[in-house]
């Protein structure tokens, strides 16, 4: 489906626009906070063309979209006011989540934003040191100059990037938090870092610091800043409220900053960059099997973001880093696996698949290779794992460095040049190389000899031809029956749910079409899910846009993971009242897994009955 039709099924499976206290997006994930987790269908979600999966991490629910997450965010914002609700609502539900899931939400939601400009800015400087080290470009020009102002302003003015975030979060004045940031690097305060003359606020001295790329002390700056903006506009009237509260903020923030915050922050910098420094010395070549082997399970439960600092810290006050260059093996090797099931797999959809997320990864995108290709069929995440283990053993071994920020990838390559490039080179390669060699010569399940999930498995006849299994499915309402095109919603209508077909139901009794388990009830009981006992995954909708009646002429009576007959009743719904209320009752019931099928064959009847024939799933 377009990104369109895609961001209004996200908004509308997560529990609509007034369930979102606020959403954003990293490199591949919609990252949603929710009012009302239990609002949300993460069944259906992880059911949509379209959506990888669906994570929950850190207090938040992750909608893995891959490469288009961009395009498919700003759809939402374009359709929403939750562009605002980011920086401005409430969250209600973080007082749920614990003191590690509260830490990586405010960091993936401080650093998320601006991971494009880091990541591009690092790459920028790394192909300058390159095209340097081999006199491409001289130094002392005018090119040299205006593109490493480019490359260096991201990190040299990152508390200013920081405070923008940080305001978001924390719900701050982010004017208010960039004046605080651009105080920390006002050139008379950045001159007055070296100067033997003592520096001193109202007789009380400070200690002085360059915070140009300083990561902590402008994030503590702007939190404080957030809780003396909301104690102030508690008592002053709003007459003057809009003048007196920024006034306030910076004269008690931004010297609060230079006498505690700032130097406070610092030491937390350095603390986190020589605690590093001293594990990383114990053993390099452990640091380097364990970053190779784990960071892509860091990424699955979305806590990788807890370790961005620490780079940033490591660049700021080392001048380099070396776990980026080790985090580059565990990237390529989720590549080479996905390389190993495009040479593998016999299942065109499967080979596609591989095929298109290897490209990406590559590039240091490997969320839809893990949910897409190597996670889902379990044996070529291991061999991942095992051959990032020992290309980031190499790396870390040969004591790589990166001396700029960059996503770990082929791309990122010219951050790493120095005296042990060749270590990144050749651990890069052998994790590549040996995850797809392993995948090809061990295998693992192809989905080509046997359909997704529990369905009956294709077996040859005597004669060579191939036995067809079918279930078929009862209709679930009486009513007429509609080609599914003909439906006015169009996630129905273009098939991007699903084959099927509809119904405009006469009757309010919604019956269960198969044997099997109830997978998902709306709470607004205006949809159903089922899985049959034969693997068959169907969704009855009933109506179009019924969701906004909140459960009006609704009646539920089963709820998640009852088992159920064919004919059980499952629903009732006052047919003539939702269309008073102006509903079309057009019902779709949809094979959602149909893409595992050779076909779904639909009733030539124009009416139907409950438990009449409807439909055919051929296998």
């Amino acid at each position: 489906m377009s990104n369109k039709e895609l961001s209004r099924q996200i908004i509308s499976l997560v529990g609509g626009e007034s369930n979102v206290n606020s959403v954003f997006h990293c490199a591949t994930r919609l990252r949603f906070k929710l009012k009302d987790r239990s609002k949300a269908d993460k069944a259906l979600l992880e059911k949509t063309a379209g959506v990888i999966t669906v994570v929950e991490s850190g207090g938040q629910f992750q909608v893995v979209i891959g490469n288009t997450v961009g395009q498919v965010y700003e759809q939402i914002v374009a359709e929403t006011k939750l562009q605002d609700a980011d920086s401005n609502a409430k969250d209600e539900s973080s007082g749920d989540a614990n003191f590690i899931g509260k830490a990586v939400d405010i960091i993936s939601s401080i650093f998320s934003p601006m991971l494009g400009a880091l990541a591009g800015a690092g790459l920028l400087k790394g192909l300058l040191a390159l095209f340097i080290s081999l006199k491409w470009m001289d130094a002392a020009s005018g090119t040299y100059m205006i593109l490493n102002a480019a490359a260096d302003s991201v990190f040299y003015f990152l508390p200013i990037f920081l405070s923008i975030t940080s305001a978001r979060k924390f719900g701050a004045n982010p004017f208010v938090s960039v004046a605080i940031a651009g105080a920390l690097v006002y050139p008379s305060v950045v001159a007055a870092v070296g100067s033997p003359d003592p520096l001193t606020f109202v007789g009380i001295p400070i200690v002085l610091i360059n915070y140009s790329s300083s990561v902590i002390p402008i994030i503590l700056a702007v939190w404080v800043q957030s809780y003396v903006e909301k104690g102030f506009k508690k008592v002053i009237h709003e007459s003057v409220r809009n003048i007196l509260v920024p006034f306030l903020a910076l004269v008690i923030v931004v010297p609060l900053t230079f006498l505690a915050f700032g130097p406070v922050g610092n030491m937390v910098s350095q603390g986190l960059a020589s605690g590093y420094t001293s594990i990383y010395n114990l053993s390099p070549l452990l640091a380097g099997v364990i970053a190779g082997a784990f960071w892509q399970v860091f990424v699955i439960f979305g806590v990788h973001w807890g370790f961005v600092p620490i780079m940033l810290s490591n660049l700021t006050t080392l001048g380099s880093d070396t776990m980026i260059p080790m985090l580059a093996a565990a990237v390529l090797s989720q590549a080479g696996a996905s390389f190993g099931v495009f040479l593998k797999s016999r299942n065109p959809q499967l080979k596609a698949l591989a095929g298109s997320t290897t490209l990406p990864g590559l590039f240091g995108i490997t969320e839809p290779i893990i949910y897409g290709v190597t996670l889902k069929l379990k044996k070529p995440f291991i061999y991942a794992c095992i051959a990032g283990a020992i290309g980031g053993g190499i790396i870390g071994m040969g004591g790589a460095k990166a001396f700029a920020f960059a996503l770990p990838g082929l791309l990122a390559l010219p951050t790493y040049i120095g005296p042990e490039f060749m270590f990144v080179v050749i651990g890069i390669t052998v994790a590549f190389v040996l995850a797809a060699g392993l995948v090809y010569v061990l295998g693992f399940q192809d989905q080509a000899t046997e359909t997704a999930g529990s369905e009956k498995a294709v077996s040859p006849t005597k004669e060579g031809e191939t036995l067809i299994e079918k279930e078929i499915i009862e209709s679930p309402l009486k009513g007429k029956v509609i080609p599914l095109e003909s439906v006015t919603d169009e996630a129905f209508s273009t098939g991007a749910m699903g084959k099927g077909i509809a119904i405009e139901p006469s009757s309010g009794n919604l019956t269960s079409p198969v044997n099997g388990v109830i997978t998902t009830v709306f709470p607004t009981g205006h949809a159903i899910g089922i899985t049959s006992d034969d693997g068959t995954e169907l969704l009855i909708h009933v109506g179009v846009n019924t969701v906004r009646l909140k459960g009006q002429f609704f009646k539920k009576h089963v709820v998640e993971g009852q088992q159920v007959v064919k004919g059980e009743l499952l629903l009732e719904f006052d047919v003539e009242a939702i269309k008073a209320a102006g509903y079309l009752m057009t019902t779709p019931v949809i094979v959602t897994n149909s893409a595992n099928y050779l076909d779904v064959l639909k009733t030539t009847e124009a009416e139907v009955q409950n438990q009449d024939y409807l439909l055919t799933v051929v296998v």
